[in-house]
This record gives C-alpha cells, structure tokens and sequence, in this order.
C-alpha cells in the first residue's frame, strides 16, 4: 500500500499525505510546500509517507 501512496505523491503530494495522516498540520504543510513550489511538495509527500 505505501508503493500506491508514494506513486500518489508524485502525482499530487496533498493527496498523498491525505490518505497518510488526514487533514492534519503536515496535510495543510504540503499543501504550502506544494503551491511554493512542485518539488519540495513531493519530497515533503514521500518523507511523511516513508516516516510513518
């Protein structure tokens, strides 16, 4: 399952992080992370995912 959730990630970190943490503080982080800019917003995606 974290495969899918990493390939999600890549495609669109907040959806990622959703299906990881909910709409928690690293759900409404990524969302910033990813409007700043696409890169950081995937690597934030895949940490949270492989972190937990």
């Amino acid at each position: 399952m974290d495969l899918l959730r990493i390939i999600i990630a890549i495609i669109l970190p907040p959806l990622g992080v959703f299906l990881q943490v909910g709409f928690g503080g690293a759900f409404w982080l990524n969302i910033l992370l990813t409007l700043l800019g696409y890169i950081p917003g995937i690597i934030h995606a895949v940490w949270v995912i492989a972190r937990r």
